[in-house]
């Protein structure tokens, strides 16, 4: 594969209009296939994070790498072939550690950024500059549109940087790529939108079947980023986020406007996502009403050891014999702890259960049920630790028997880990974690 891309690059440096030349069977260039191609480019492979710190921190692609610069490791001979030395034992440790494929993945990564590059300076040639401004048009734009479908935002930047224009153009919809972003949900490109000048242009356009760029964000589109994300419910707060986003930055009339089957933006949105609430609905509630059952469990269990563990009374002062015993004491503090955090929690998933389910999906649904997990999951930490205490108490000195018992009792908190703290995570970033938009881009043209 990297003699192909190898190949490409110099036929792109020695004939730099094939960029644009176009089959006349099925429309296509080199220029279009490239902008299809996600995934190879960086911001088209999902890495977990310590397979992103190695990728971005440990994995470095030397000069010699790229075809159009391997004379510079001529010079500096001796500090070069230190250099090469440690990379080559770093190289070795990463494959020794499984990443020999993401060293491959970042060279794949820069042969592709440098043909690229070579065909954003063709790009960077004004419309009426080249031979057939036409062509240039057609071909340079349908590449902008099937990059922004596919989320390739290299290729949408680098090509934006080239030639601003291409930003501004307006698809045979009379829809700008920022349309396109807000319908196929892809912020990072829809983030260029503050890289303009003359944004206005952009939000004030409405294409051929009246719709808003407002319009765009109420619409469901199945093939989008939101898919990846876990349950129904999530997936409906970020399609509120993204309304919301773009409802905040889009000029007062798009909110009223009607489309040519008279919809205004919201009840567009309303319409379309009917089905994605009922789902959502349905997911809150399964959740809520299996967690509500354990938490009431531990209400339960924990309110009746309370009083199960005191024993006999003294009979002179009528406390409990152990009530001077250190361990007896952390007893009844994590037994508190744990009944009263059981609690905080089914009160939050009972108001989950009894929610209106319309505008509560975007702050306080996910609120409710990040407070009800993490009280949840404290409960069974502490109902853990009260039952080793209370073996403590009973078996005290005998060790063999108390802590192969406690080293079960850890079993529960890491089943509940597994399976439910990927979904608190997720909750705690999808609700307050960075926006969607990000409006710190400084104009660049």
């Amino acid at each position: 594969m990297m003699i192909m891309q190898d190949m490409a690059l110099d036929l792109m440096k020695k004939c730099p209009s094939l960029a644009l030349a176009m089959d006349p069977n099925d429309f296509a260039s080199p220029l279009i296939a490239l902008a299809g191609l996600t995934d190879v480019f960086e911001s088209g492979n999902r890495l977990v994070f310590w397979k992103r710190w190695i990728y971005n921190h440990c994995i470095h692609i030397s000069c010699a790498s790229a075809p159009e610069q391997v004379c510079l490791n001529i010079q500096n001979g001796h500090e070069e072939e230190t250099i090469r030395s440690v990379r080559a034992r770093l190289r070795q440790l990463l494959n020794l550690l499984g990443c020999k494929s993401l060293y491959e993945m970042k060279m794949v990564h820069a042969q592709f950024q440098q043909l690229l590059h070579q065909m954003c300076k063709v790009i960077a040639t004004s419309t009426t500059r080249v031979p057939d401004p036409d062509l240039f048009r057609r071909s340079s734009t349908t590449a902008m549109f099937r990059a922004v479908s596919a989320g390739n935002f290299e290729f949408v930047y680098c090509m934006g940087k080239a030639n601003s224009e291409l930003l501004e153009f307006a698809y045979g919809k009379r829809r700008s790529i920022f349309h396109s972003a807000v319908e196929y949900r892809q912020p990072r490109i829809f983030s260029l939108l503050y890289s303009l000048k003359k944004r206005d242009a952009a939000l004030n356009l409405v294409d051929v079947s009246k719709n808003t760029i407002l319009h765009m964000a109420g619409k469901l589109s199945r093939e989008t980023p939101i898919q990846h994300i876990t349950g129904a419910a999530l997936q409906m707060q970020k399609e509120m986020q993204w309304f919301k986003e773009v409802e905040s930055i889009c000029p007062p009339f798009c909110k009223e406007h009607l489309n040519t089957h008279g919809l205004n933006p919201r009840q567009l949105f309303t319409n379309k996502h009917q089905e994605l609430r009922k789902e959502g609905e349905r997911w809150m509630k399964d959740t809520a009403t299996s967690c509500t059952v354990v938490g009431a469990l531990i209400i339960t269990i924990m309110f009746a050891a309370a009083f199960t563990i005191l024993g006999d009374n003294n009979q002179n002062t009528g406390f409990p014999m152990l009530a001077h015993e250190n361990l007896f004491k952390l007893f009844i503090i994590v037994d508190s702890l744990s009944l009263f955090s059981s609690m905080i929690s089914v009160l939050m998933f009972l108001g989950i259960l009894t929610s209106r389910y319309e505008e509560d999906f975007l702050i306080s649904l996910p609120r409710k049920m990040i407070i009800g997990l993490f009280t949840l999951f404290f409960s069974i930490v502490t109902m853990m630790i009260a039952f080793s205490t209370a073996l403590l108490l009973m078996f005290h000195g005998q060790h063999r028997i108390v802590v192969p018992i406690i080293g079960l009792a850890s079993v529960p908190i890491i089943l509940f880990v597994l399976i439910q703290f990927h979904l608190l995570v997720d909750m705690l970033i999808s609700t307050y974690g960075q926006g969607i938009i990000d409006k710190k881009i400084k104009p660049w043209f």
